[in-house]
């Protein structure tokens, strides 16, 4: 019942929003070309998807997106662990680290697009760069915060370094890890229809500046509700995986929710 609720609220928040949209456009009397309304948006999806015209650019934005967030992902990782567990790799790599971070990413769009091309790889790298840092600190502050008497206790039983990092230290940071791939899957989203937008052939960035040139308007608020839905989609899903592998957290809560009631 509870997770029925907790679907209904935002089905609710949802409906309050598509209402007030409707009879906004008809009290304001705002043409198409400014802001259409909820049904003209639908009837453009609808129409996309009946003529598969639509298919393609959802396929390109998604594939591009989990590439760039599984490679972001996984360097962010391993980085992260790396420079938490060794001073001296972290005085050598974090600064740069953080000059690549503090570079705007819209800037380094066009130098990405020269070096790999209109293709799919500029997409990726430009997502690679901009999922990676949340997940980086995320990893370090995890694994730097693990309480330093659990890991006395377990090198008092000579355990070994890559022990202590896989036992102790990785599933104490693995909340925070979780932290930074829901950060970083939405980032990631934005890269790839950021790098859509500058140059692509595909993609739903793409549709949205080809539908801007020939002003339909509803084919953009529809580009843009399948981006959100997508988000929507991309974010659940990390948040569901981040239940079962880190359950203790929920059993956590659950106690401390029934303990309030």
């Amino acid at each position: 019942m509870r997770r029925l609720l907790d679907l209904t609220y935002p089905l609710v928040t949802l409906a309050v929003i598509l209402v007030v949209w409707h009879y906004g456009v008809i009290a304001f009397d705002m043409p198409d070309y400014v802001l259409p309304g909820p049904q003209a948006v639908f009837r453009a999806l609808v129409a996309g998807f009946a003529d598969g015209t639509i298919w393609p650019h959802i396929g390109y934005t998604v594939y591009a997106t989990l590439l760039g967030y599984a490679i972001g992902s996984v360097l962010a990782l391993v980085f992260g662990a790396l420079l938490a567990e060794s001073r001296t790799f972290e005085k050598f790599v974090y600064p740069v680290l953080v000059a690549v971070q503090a570079t705007p990413k819209v800037a380094l769009a066009p130098l990405i697009l020269v070096w790999f091309g209109f293709g799919i790889a500029s997409k990726v790298v430009l997502v690679v760069l901009i999922c990676f840092f949340p997940l980086f600190v995320n990893t370090i502050v995890g694994i730097r915060r693990v309480d330093p008497d659990l890991i006395d206790a377990c090198k008092a039983f000579s355990a070994s370094r890559w022990y202590l990092f896989r036992h102790v230290k990785l599933p104490a940071a693995s909340g925070d890890i979780f932290a930074g791939l829901q950060i970083g899957i939405s980032l990631a989203l934005i890269g790839t229809v950021v790098g859509e937008l500058v140059s692509s052939e595909a993609g739903l960035g793409y549709l949205i500046g080809s539908s801007a040139v020939n002003m339909n308007v509803s084919t953009m608020f529809a580009a843009v509700v399948l981006l959100a839905v997508i988000g929507i989609i991309g974010t659940e899903t990390v948040r569901l995986v981040h239940r079962k592998v880190v359950f203790w957290e929920a059993e956590r809560a659950e106690r401390a929710r029934t303990s309030q009631s």
